[in-house]
């Protein structure tokens, strides 16, 4: 086995292997199950079953009016209209509004026939013997919420490829889907490797460390939108490893196996895979910084990620490349668009260089600009192997690959931490 990287990737190389693999398999969920950290993903498009809003109604509390009657309306030169009853909630107006009239109507009354506006109770006075002052004229439509303006009978009320945030469960549960087809969400083994790790209640003695890795990743994972499993620690040896790889494989739908930033446990992870049937390492190395030592392969359709050993590498990786694939197995449109992260408009307070043919990722925090000026992105620089260069920062700035750096001033996207 050669000592150096081979297969190595573009990041953008590596994303269309990992868009190749298809979305899971879809499965029913009550509307209890729908939302989540990132959303459960439509399978399926979501017909109404009724209008909604069945009715039209108001969306403010005041009088049901004939818009054309309130033209011209103002505090100076007020129209006057015939009360001709009034409206509650759960009861619709027997009593049509015609010219001339209108109607006392609370939030959600069902707007009579007849009237095609509102005008809210502030605008109103009441002068007594059932007339009232309209102090403000009103177009049609103002403060109704119109029949089927949510969603129309028999039509599609959210498409598949949606994405359920509590406004889209809303919505499910305003057009009666108490039951939806959603994507599964993936299942991550999580699994660290090296003789010298210990378990994080373990006390370490030297040449030892704390297994860091396996409850960050699983963190990452659960952010993400998937269920994490973690494996614990596998020691540094083939049977062993590839005993831990058949497990993960048995029991989730990615494995995301940590350690092998060295050149021996790199080859260690390769030789592993080997073994297993219908193995495919398809990447040994990505053009990216922190996170170079990336072993990805495709086992039986299933992705098994070799993340590096070093602690923000293995993060860094996870955040720009796993967290994005997780979210693709689980359906999201397009989940590789940085354009859509969160992020925030900075001015890079140094010069940062970067070496052209890779990404770089630089981790940074953010500070106060000077009066009028955007917040300063200040680097917080120190190895991979240091947890501090991210728990300091609160996100990370791309030096894209056919750049050598940024320079002191540059106004950049900060792609933030979830």
């Amino acid at each position: 086995m050669p000592h150096d990287f081979f297969q190595v990737l573009s990041v953008q190389e590596v994303v269309t292997r990992l868009t190749a693999f298809p979305p899971l398999d879809e499965e029913a969920v009550g509307l209890d199950d729908a939302d989540g950290l990132e959303g459960r993903v439509l399978a399926a498009d979501v017909i109404a079953r009724d209008d909604v809003p069945l009715t039209s109604r108001s969306g403010m509390d005041g009088y049901a009016v004939r818009a054309a009657e309130t033209f011209g309306a103002s505090e100076t030169d007020p129209a006057y209209l015939d009360c001709v009853g009034h409206v509650d909630i759960q009861t619709p107006a027997a009593f049509p509004v015609q010219p001339g009239q209108c109607a006392g109507i609370v939030t959600g009354g069902v707007v009579p026939e007849g009237a095609d506006a509102v005008v809210m109770v502030e605008y109103t006075h009441d002068m007594g013997a059932g007339c009232i002052e309209i102090r403000r004229a009103v177009p049609p439509g103002e403060h109704v919420m119109l029949r089927g303006e949510d969603a129309r009978a028999g039509t599609t009320a959210l498409p598949a490829g949606t994405a359920l945030r509590p406004q889209e469960v809303g919505l499910l549960a305003a057009v009666g889907a108490t039951e939806v087809r959603v994507r599964r969400r993936p299942v991550v083994a999580v699994l660290s490797t090296g003789d010298e790790l210990i378990p994080a209640e373990g006390d370490p003695r030297p040449g030892q460390v704390r297994d860091v890795n396996s409850h960050t990743l699983a963190c990452l994972a659960r952010r993400a939108g998937a269920r994490p499993l973690r494996l614990g620690i596998a020691p540094d040896n083939l049977d062993s490893l590839e005993q831990a790889l058949r497990a993960g494989l048995e029991r989730a739908d990615v494995v995301l196996l940590s350690g092998g930033s060295s050149v021996g446990v790199r080859d260690l992870t390769v030789a592993a895979l080997q073994r297993l049937p219908r193995a495919e390492v398809f990447c040994h190395g990505v053009a990216l910084s922190p996170g170079k030592p990336l072993i990805l392969a495709s086992v039986d359709g299933k992705c098994v990620w070799g993340l590096p050993g070093q602690v923000t590498s293995a993060q860094v990786v996870m955040m720009i490349l796993g967290q994005p694939f997780l979210r693709h197995l689980a359906g999201h449109p397009v989940p590789f668009d940085q354009t859509r992260w969160p992020r925030h408009k900075a001015e890079l307070a140094r010069n940062v260089a970067s070496r052209q043919g890779r990404e770089d990722y630089v981790r940074v925090r953010l500070e106060p600009g000077e009066e009028g000026r955007p917040p300063r992105a200040v680097p917080v620089l120190g190895m991979s192997g240091l947890l501090r260069t991210l728990t300091e920062a609160h996100g990370v700035v791309r030096i894209p690959a056919r750049r050598e750096g940024l320079e002191r001033g540059a106004l950049v996207d900060v792609l933030l931490f979830s």
